[in-house]
């Protein structure tokens, strides 16, 4: 019991280090972003915790931390995720897991951005000073393979390699003159894409008392690409999360009736940490409720969510929705469909 206290007090320390007073908070020091758009509803319910926690260990585990995929007592899972975004932005995402007979489970992931179009201009000599040049619509997706392993009752780890490419369109770019009547100004073309392999790994404890968990993840662990004259990274950064069950305190032994209560640190590289806060509840194993805080974000902080579970004559699924709030922007709708084999 002393050694299982003295645990969670580590773990605890770990997830609530935080920044230095007075330490620079960095900005604007990463790329490919869509990477750390939220997938699954279930997920974002809870304020996003999902570095040890993720009901049924699905596949959706893959975007969080790879090593809960091990987690999966089934055969197979696979997840679709849509996320509704701000303006008229959004996520398709499929995240899929399969058993290897024991030794490990495999897992895929797909991530697919929907920017929409948008009109381009150029510079020009006109009244105006600019010229449309058309619409076009930026692309972005990842593919990523991954790989956890169950070494025992009570730990796990994983890997999660990616690859993620980016395509923001052409622009009219010139690289000599001041202004568009300076002769020495001759624009041209030029196409702006690139892609890089990313790698994310992380690790699950489970204390097998009172539902007490803890994880950790390194994500988005690339090197560095570049457009113009500065290079960038993609969005890394490092997660800590515990979970506990707090009914098992005085409700040892009810399965039809639990209570997840987690929390996470997020410490990316380009901002100052943030914490994440979430409960979940499920009654009769069918029907859950969620609710979530995001902490020091600049718009996201509220989240709420429902779930519900059923089967289709042997095939168990599962449909969740997530409600975020977004500030001045409005809310954010997600949408996940999972089925077990």
């Amino acid at each position: 019991m002393t050694r299982r206290v003295s645990l969670l007090l580590l773990c605890l320390g770990f997830l609530l280090t935080g920044t230095a007073p007075g330490q620079i908070v960095k900005k604007a020091q990463v790329g490919f972003r869509f990477l750390e758009n939220p997938v699954s509803a279930e997920i974002v319910g809870r304020g996003g915790t999902g570095v040890t926690a993720v009901t049924d260990a699905n596949a959706a585990g893959i975007f969080w931390n790879p090593a809960l995929i091990s987690w999966n007592t089934a055969t197979a899972d696979i997840s679709l995720h849509r996320t509704q975004g701000i303006a008229d932005i959004n996520v398709n995402a499929l995240a899929a897991a399969v058993d290897l007979w024991g030794f490990g489970v495999v897992g895929v992931s797909i991530v697919l951005m929907d920017y929409g179009e948008f009109y381009g201009t150029r510079i020009s000599t006109n009244s105006e000073g600019f010229e449309e040049t058309g619409t076009f619509s930026p692309k972005a997706y990842a593919v990523g393979l991954a790989f956890s392993q169950k070494v025992s009752n009570r730990f796990s780890y994983g890997v999660h390699a990616k690859y993620a490419f980016q395509d923001l369109g052409s622009a009219w770019v010139g690289p000599f003159g001041l202004t568009i009547d300076d002769p020495n100004m001759v624009p041209s073309l030029r196409p702006y894409s690139n892609g890089a392999f990313a790698l994310d790994v992380g690790a699950c404890y489970d204390f097998q008392y009172k539902g007490i968990r803890f994880g950790a993840s390194l994500q988005n662990i690339s090197k560095e690409i570049r457009y113009e004259a500065e290079a960038f990274p993609m969005p890394f950064a490092v997660n800590f999360g515990v979970t506990v069950e707090p009914l098992q305190f005085f409700l040892e032994g009810d399965d039809a009736r639990t209570l997840v209560v987690m929390v996470e640190s997020r410490h990316p590289r380009d901002y100052k940490e943030k914490l994440k806060f979430g409960a979940e509840y499920t009654f009769l194993r069918q029907i859950i409720g969620r609710l979530g805080y995001m902490m020091n974000y600049d718009e996201r902080g509220v989240t709420a969510g429902i779930g519900l579970r059923q089967s289709i004559g042997e095939l168990p699924f599962r449909l969740d929705y997530a409600y975020q709030a977004f500030g001045v922007f409005g809310g954010v709708h997600h949408f996940t469909l999972g089925v077990t084999y």
